[in-house]
């Protein structure tokens, strides 16, 4: 019978909020992706098209999904906060691990 050691326990709130950060992270990369084909579909009506039944339902879909990433964006609007942009682009970003070197 083999026994599984016991789990440790989280090293406290900065920890917690490191993983909190790398959720969000994930989740607001996630829904970008997903809200790609926004453009292409928002001009199809502006450009004299009409939309089906399913685009209608596709086209609410994205709206919801730019719901959740408003948030975000509104902090790119606040004063300064092109200042902040590389703190932004740090916190989004995924790739913890240094670069190979180029050859």
């Amino acid at each position: 019978m083999s026994e599984t050691p016991p789990e440790k326990p989280s090293s406290g709130l900065l920890s917690r909020a490191w993983a909190s950060q790398r959720t969000q992270a994930r989740v607001l990369v996630s829904d970008l992706v997903r809200m790609r084909g926004l453009m292409p579909l928002l001009m199809k009506h502006r450009n004299g098209g009409v939309w089906t039944p399913n685009e209608r339902a596709e086209l609410l879909v994205q709206l919801r999904i730019l719901s959740r990433v408003s948030p975000y964006l509104l902090l790119l609007l606040l004063p300064g906060s092109a200042l902040l942009l590389p703190a932004y682009a740090w916190w989004l970003d995924r790739r913890r691990k240094p670069r190979a070197a180029l050859r």
